[in-house]
């Protein structure tokens, strides 16, 4: 009996050993040989954050405004080419009543529709000549007003344009004949497209913020 007590003795601790070795104590500190963890990457700012991030602002604003002028509203455009037509006759025929005061000339619808008043090559003529012209001038003051887009001034000049010429041609039972007429209109169509853009674009560049440096 004491001999085969003796030989499982080794055997048994033996065993314990081996379990010792596979089993670590968790109270025991991890060995030289165990790996680190990776570092902790930080990511590094720029100083001109703040800058940076304002100037993303702007341009995402910048985006979303131009979008929005971009949309198509056409109870909007009809309502700025009426009040455009309107405002057109209205300051014509201020215009002939101050001649009237001034010059003592008629009063009356042919020099607004008719082609018989125009004449560039007599003084007389240049009176009617320079109501028509400074109508288109004002017209020019209105598309900054009503308008405000240098980009769409040659779309509504050439419309009243052509809706003008079309009452011409309706209220003259004809298509007007006389070169001093077109000469007339188009070089008043002409001021108010350039004048239109130039203060247009006056506006919008008054509309749009500068950063800080």
């Amino acid at each position: 009996m004491s001999n085969r007590s003796n030989m499982s003795t080794p055997a048994v601790v033996g065993r314990r050993t081996a379990a010792s070795n596979l089993s670590p104590n968790p109270l025991q500190p991890p060995s030289a040989t165990t790996t680190p963890p990776p570092p902790r990457m930080v990511p590094l700012e720029h100083k001109t954050s703040g800058s940076k991030t304002r100037a993303e602002g702007s341009v995402n604003e910048g985006g979303r405004r131009g979008q929005s002028e971009q949309a198509f509203y056409p109870g909007l455009i009809l309502s700025q080419m009426l009040a455009l037509q309107c405002f057109h006759y209205v300051f014509f025929g201020l215009v002939i009543q101050i001649n009237h005061v001034f010059f003592g000339t008629s009063i009356t619808l042919d020099r607004v529709f008719s082609t018989k008043y125009l004449n560039v090559w007599s003084a007389v003529g240049w009176i009617d000549n320079a109501a028509v012209l400074s109508t288109f001038v004002i017209q020019a003051l209105l598309l900054a007003l009503i308008v405000e887009r240098a980009r769409k001034c040659l779309d509504f000049s050439v419309t009243l344009f052509f809706i003008h010429f079309w009452i011409c041609t309706i209220y003259n039972w004809g298509v007007p004949a006389t070169w001093d007429w077109w000469i007339i209109h188009i070089l008043g169509t002409i001021i108010m497209i350039l004048l239109g853009e130039y203060l247009c674009s006056r506006i919008e560049l008054a509309e749009i913020p500068l950063l800080p440096l």
